[in-house]
This record gives C-alpha cells, sequence and structure tokens, in this order.
C-alpha cells in the first residue's frame, strides 16, 4: 500500500475511510516525527492552512518518495514554497468545491452595499425608523478579476440577475457567456472605470501580487463597489483605504486580508463603507464534509493510478487542466 501523510494545520479531516486504501499516517505540522514521516511518504496531504515547520522539515531534505501533494484549498499559494516549486511531485488543489458559496457570498456583500442593509441594521440599533432610497443591482455592470472557476461561477450568479460582466484574465481571449469580454492584467487601470462592481476573486501568485493597485482603485467610478475573495495581497489595501476614507467608494467588502486575522488596531474596522470579513465566503454549511468527499476521491485515484483531479501550475499558481496522470 502507499503510504499517505495527512498533515492537519487547522482542522482534521476524517481519514477512516482512507485505511482500505492506503497506509495513512496523521502527524502534526509541530511535531518532531514530521521530516521523518516525510521522507517516507508516496503522496501528503495539507489540511486547512499551511505551517512553517512542514516547509523548513521538506527544504532541509526533500521528501525522496513523494510523488503527490494535496491541499484542501482551492487557491495552492501557500503551499508553493520554492522547494514544492521545483519538486517534481504533483499538486492538486481542491478547485470547484466552495465556488456556488463563494459566489453566492459575493452576490450577498454586493445587495448588501446597493439595498443599504449596514445602515438599516445601525438604525435599527438606534431605534430609529428613516426612509431612504437604494440602489438597484440590474442593469450595472461588473468587472470580475480571475475568470478562474469561482470567477465564472461569480459571473452567471450576477449575470442571472440582470447585471453585465467582463473579466480578467491572465491571456485575453475571446469571451463567452456569462462573460461578455475578456481583458489582460494589462488592461485593468484602462477598463476599471468602466463599472459598478469590481469582484476579485484571482489567486495569489506572481503575477496577480498588487493586481488591483493604486492605478486601478484611483480609476474606479465614484460609488463603486468592491469585493476581494481571491486572496488579501492581490489588492493594494492602503490605497483601497485612502479611497473608501475619501468617500469615493460605494462600498468594500473584503473577506482576505494581506495579515490574517486582521489586526485590532487597523484601521479598516472603523471604516463606514467598509465591511471586514474574516475570511468565510466559501465556509457554507457542509462544506467540509465536500472537502473530505474530494480528498477520498483523490487518494483513490492516487492509489489506483487514475487521473487526479484540478493538478496546479506550480509556476502560476492554479489549477490548470481538469485531471493529470502519474
Amino acid at each position: 500500500m502507499p503510504r499517505i501523510l495527512v498533515v492537519p494545520v487547522g482542522s482534521r479531516p476524517r481519514v477512516d475511510p482512507l485505511h482500505d486504501l492506503a497506509d495513512v499516517e496523521v502527524v502534526a505540522p509541530d511535531d518532531a516525527v514530521l521530516p521523518a514521516a516525510l521522507a517516507r511518504a508516496d503522496g501528503l496531504v495539507v489540511w486547512d492552512g499551511m505551517h512553517p515547520a512542514l516547509a523548513a522539515a521538506w527544504t532541509a531534505q526533500p521528501p525522496p518518495r513523494l510523488r503527490w501533494v494535496h491541499t484542501s484549498s482551492a487557491g495552492p499559494d501557500r503551499l508553493l514554497f520554492p522547494a514544492l516549486r521545483e519538486h517534481p511531485c504533483v499538486l492538486t488543489c481542491s478547485r470547484g468545491v466552495l465556488d456556488t458559496d463563494i459566489a453566492e457570498y459575493v452576490l450577498a456583500a454586493v445587495l448588501a452595499v446597493l439595498k443599504d442593509l449596514p445602515g438599516t441594521v445601525r438604525r435599527q440599533g438606534e431605534h430609529r425608523w428613516e426612509h431612504r432610497t437604494t440602489r438597484s443591482l440590474a442593469g450595472t455592470r461588473a468587472l470580475v478579476v480571475g475568470a478562474g472557476s469561482i470567477g465564472t461561477q461569480v459571473a452567471r450568479v450576477f449575470a442571472a440577475l440582470g447585471v453585465a460582466v467582463d473579466g480578467v484574465v491572465r491571456t485575453p481571449r475571446p469571451a463567452a457567456a456569462p462573460f461578455g469580454a475578456f481583458f489582460g492584467p494589462d488592461d485593468l487601470a484602462r477598463v476599471a472605470g468602466g463599472y459598478d462592481h469590481l469582484l476579485v476573486t484571482a489567486p495569489l501568485s506572481e503575477a496577480t501580487r498588487g493586481l488591483v493597485d493604486a492605478r486601478v482603485v484611483d480609476a474606479l467610478r465614484p460609488g463603486a463597489v468592491v469585493v476581494n475573495v481571491g486572496r488579501g495581497p492581490v489588492v493594494d489595501e492602503d490605497a483601497l483605504l485612502r479611497a473608501a476614507r475619501a468617500g469615493r467608494l460605494g462600498g468594500v467588502v473584503l473577506d482576505v486580508w494581506t495579515t490574517e486575522p486582521l489586526p485590532a488596531d487597523s484601521p479598516w474596522w472603523d471604516v463606514p463603507c467598509a465591511v471586514v470579513s474574516p475570511h468565510l465566503a466559501g465556509d457554507a454549511e457542509g462544506f467540509g464534509q465536500r472537502l473530505e468527499a474530494l480528498l477520498h476521491e483523490q487518494v483513490r485515484r492516487f492509489v489506483t493510478r487514475a487521473e487526479l483531479l484540478h493538478p496546479v501550475d506550480k509556476e502560476h499558481g492554479y489549477a490548470i487542466t481538469p485531471t493529470v496522470s502519474l
């Protein structure tokens, strides 16, 4: 039987169903036996985060037998330390599991801003009845930064409600529904001002770090809504903070941050038009079981030498093709 090492960083997956398929070993990331366990593993599962001890153990002694690594995250960026990038193993991620829940969250975020639900809740706390008008979603325009599986699902949801949706992709190509057009990263600052909503779903890579920079933020039209469910460092938070404090934006909802948890002294907590969301967009009830179901299927495929799902391009940092063979 192949040896599968499971390293639970946060929560721990159920591994009992895997014992009929493989020799499964669960080792905490700070356990002294981690380097030895890594050296004898054929497959590695990193669950619910990343720990510096894993990178240190791997870098000190690259695992000689390892052929496959799987992460429970849809975005594999936290695992892409240099020694893993250079290793010949295949890396897979949990692409697709959280797409619908994240798309629902993005929709809820934009609607909350347009319908001023935070303002209604504040007035309720003050026992104050104040009639006012709100903004419509239908007939607006949205630009989705990152047209992968999450971004595409976000586009489907918004398009179904009468929003014209375009996307930003690494390599521009002819667009297909639900997108009306695709732009490249170099076009972002030029076109951003044409949209009511900037929806960031891009994974973190060297190409996307700082992609939504000060030029893009400054180009946004007055009253624009910005939502980030990708990764914090994709967006220049300082530039966005300045725009939000100046009253230029209709609302900002950030579910991911450059520093997580967000420090208690961060100025973002006190920005009236901002919603501080603690990285939970995809964590709807049952998401853990769905991640485990994918893990079990991946282990079955690994053991039987079937094609693995959602392989990652380790150079660019995102899933590239539906399957890969070892």
